[in-house]
């Protein structure tokens, strides 16, 4: 635990180097802490703020910076704006999302995201969820069936499913024939929900064929409807904490092209209320220590269905980037709502 003069310090010096982008001295914070205290007292903090992981010293600066740890008790323990109540800019006004094509209002948010932050934004496209009319089975061989889920507009979703045991065509037509009776008409989730109570009243074996198919259908619907909008991805090139190291951008552009690692990261997101961020290696977005991510679900009709948010350096104003991304779901939610 640190005491109220090292959380000072250290509120002090990350605010600081947000700021300016240089290693923070003793002296600089003697002058801008508002602390009545000596360079030397303000050396010792220093010196076991940093014995705990929470700055670092750069090469040989006689400065130091935050580092991930200490960026992520910044941030917990040291913002104070409620990000509903402050504006992005009190000097403009509220930035606007006119409502239209969910695919309009998509890429437009992306851009908003990315030209009010100057880093990336990133937003996935609205899920819908999906009600089934028919469920099939096919054996293709053991221990091997292919799943094939009818909506009633006709959509079919299919996956190869690998199982525990072997089934005959005539189990998997058995339990076909019982999850189109009793589930037809609901989504997938809340056919999963059911299993969960009925689970008792199915033989072992089925049972454990449909929870399966159930998940497997759900895997096929959301790969199908799962895309990233990416915007602003050049913007990084000018960042000075990044534009330094060609090989991490190299990296950096892949994770933008390939999406995969950043759709698992939103995906986590939209599960959680509210503003959420991953700072450095917490957003499990590749090896990019020197990145932070600031997310929040989107909704439509209260229910979430996507996440938006916004990539930059860990060095960044988080209280703002908060603001932004805060401002843009609601703006969103608000446009993808409106009839």
């Amino acid at each position: 635990m640190l005491d109220e003069r090292a959380k000072s310090l250290l509120k002090a010096l990350v605010e600081r180097y947000i700021a300016d982008g240089q290693p923070v001295g003793s002296r600089t914070l003697s002058r801008t802490s508002g602390l009545e205290l000596s360079p030397a007292t303000i050396r010792n903090v220093m010196s076991d703020l940093e014995e705990l992981g929470l700055i670092a010293s750069p090469h040989t600066s006689a400065g130091r910076i935050p580092t991930a740890h200490g960026y992520r008790l910044f941030v917990d323990a040291m913002l104070t704006a409620q990000p509903k109540a402050v504006a992005v800019d009190p000097a403009q006004p509220e930035p606007q999302l006119q409502p239209g094509q969910p695919q309009r209002v998509i890429a437009n948010a992306a851009h908003l995201l990315s030209s009010l932050s100057s880093f990336v934004g990133v937003i996935t496209t609205p899920r819908k969820p999906t009600v089934f009319h028919h469920i099939e089975f096919l054996r293709l061989s053991e221990r091997r069936v292919l799943v094939i889920i009818v909506a009633p507009d006709g959509d079919v979703q299919n996956r190869v499913i690998f199982t525990e045991q072997d089934y005959t065509q005539g189990q998997l037509i058995e339990a076909s024939n019982y999850l189109t009776a009793h589930y037809s008409g609901l989504t997938l989730d809340e056919v999963r929900e059911r299993l969960k109570t009925e689970i008792d009243a199915l033989r072992g074996e089925i049972a454990a064929l449909m929870q399966a198919a159930v998940q497997a259908g759900s895997e096929a619907v959301a790969d199908s409807q799962d895309q990233l909008v990416v915007s602003g991805e050049r913007n990084l090139l000018t960042v000075q904490d990044l534009s330094g190291d060609m090989s991490s951008l190299r990296k950096l552009f892949d994770l933008f092209e390939q999406k995969t690692q950043l759709m698992r990261l939103l995906d986590v997101s939209s599960r959680a209320a509210g503003v959420r961020i991953y700072i450095g290696g917490e957003s499990q977005a590749g090896p990019f220590d020197e990145l932070s991510v600031v997310s929040a679900p989107y909704t439509v009709d209260g229910q979430v269905v996507g996440t938006l948010g916004v990539i930059g350096p860990t060095r960044m104003s988080y209280e703002r980037m908060i603001q932004i991304v805060d401002i843009t779901s609601r703006l969103v939610s608000n446009a993808l709502s409106a009839k």
